[in-house]
């Protein structure tokens, strides 16, 4: 079976949906499933890869790092290809990705799936502060709604995303299916080198964040708890690993609330090697944002054997049910700082935790999500299932 994914993201842009796409195309062809992925050429650094089409573009206004591909160059691209050899078309973002998407549904008849990844209503503001945030809101629903309802199925990677759409008025079957992650490449990092290499000692207790430096991932919330683990523990230290456009603005302010010494940046890592040592180095992972459809670095974090304290709000609730290695405190900087402390006052429990933690990542692998995404592929390619119903409850299927 081959699928045509298509893309407004992907590497070397770094997000969840680039993760997620990367994460799919590499398990899939062990369950008969091969793709060609349609995505933006980002210019002299990004990779030729086989059976990836990068379409020339421009940067985003505001946003430097994201591509608008340009729509005829896309349209040769896709017509280009021998598109009687695929059986199915999977959209991956809302913008021109989903109107070349529909253009060949209508011109081919292929079923198409849209995974809808990003909880627009709650990110639009950020961007376009000066326009009213009801507004943003209305519109995102609106077009979120008349995208979904122009395909055939619909991916929510939570249950709280698929709530979200159900709300919305999408009508077409919605399939939860999260992004599983690769286990046993979390659990290989070497913590030592890692604390070695950015000074920090053994001792010292270091809460991690990994992800993009964004404005809706609620990053000032962890300085609030900065400034409380300041006057609780005084020696902890939360770590912010990643980049992004609110790189700049939350370094200004470490620097005016006087935190350079319990907040420390240490940019972007790479997938392969740092990242994992950068898990192994951390005694507890930290994640404050309200709007994640998933939260996929909870669960890196977890097969590295790290426990997590983290907001319980939208898909993160489904990661985190039920798991012995987390907490999840109400969203004030106080009492998660003090889940904080909790966990780094008990060494004792530290073994425990661990095994905790990797056992519940076992649960989300690459390898079982990929073997349910090529399940659903078949049934919506066979012409009696098109309508087959989403499934809407309970925890995330192990494959």
């Amino acid at each position: 079976m081959r699928v045509l994914m298509l893309s407004d993201v992907y590497f070397p842009r770094i997000n969840g949906v680039s993760t997620s796409i990367e994460t799919f195309r590499r398990q899939l062809p062990a369950h008969g499933v091969t793709s060609t992925l349609l995505a933006p050429n980002y210019g002299g650094d990004t990779p030729a890869e086989a059976d990836i089409l990068r379409i020339a573009g421009r940067p985003v206004p505001g946003d430097p790092e994201d591509r608008i591909m340009r729509w005829r160059d896309a349209c040769r691209a896709v017509d280009a290809l021998p598109l009687g050899d695929y059986d199915a078309i999977h959209i991956q973002t809302p913008f021109l990705a989903h109107y070349l998407g529909s253009r060949l549904r209508r011109k081919t008849g292929l079923p198409t799936v849209v995974t809808y990844h990003t909880l627009f209503e709650d990110y639009l503001h950020h961007y376009a502060p000066w326009l009213p945030r009801s507004a943003l809101r209305a519109l995102a629903r609106r077009l979120s709604r008349q995208q979904c309802n122009a395909v055939d199925a619909v991916i929510a990677p939570s249950s709280a995303m698929a709530e979200r759409l159900r709300d919305y008025g999408v009508r077409q079957p919605i399939h939860i299916l999260p992004t599983g992650i690769p286990v046993a490449h979390y659990a290989k990092g070497n913590g030592a080198r890692f604390r070695a290499r950015f000074g920090f000692s053994a001792e010292r207790p270091l809460a991690l964040y990994v992800g993009r430096l964004a404005f809706e991932k609620n990053l000032n919330f962890l300085l609030d708890v900065a400034e409380q683990l300041r006057h609780k523990q005084s020696n902890a230290r939360i770590l912010l690993a990643g980049d992004g456009p609110a790189n700049a603005p939350l370094r200004e302010a470490v620097k005016s609330r006087g935190l350079t010494d319990c907040v420390a940046f240490v940019g972007y890592l790479s997938r392969e090697d740092e990242l994992p040592d950068c898990y192994a180095a951390a005694d507890a992972f930290v994640f404050g944002s309200k709007t994640e459809t998933q939260g996929l670095v909870l669960l890196e974090a977890m097969a590295a054997g790290v426990p997590v304290v983290c907001l319980a709000e939208m898909g993160v609730r489904d990661v985190v049910a039920n798991c012995a290695a987390a907490r999840t405190p109400p969203a004030e900087a106080e009492p998660f700082a003090q889940a904080i402390i909790d966990l780094l006052a008990d060494p004792g429990r530290k073994t425990t935790l661990a095994a905790a933690a990797r056992t519940h990542a076992a649960e989300w692998s690459d390898t079982a999500m990929a073997a349910r995404l090529a399940t659903l592929y078949r049934q919506l390619a066979a012409p009696d299932t098109r309508s087959i119903p989403g499934d809407l409850h309970g925890k995330p299927v192990q494959g």
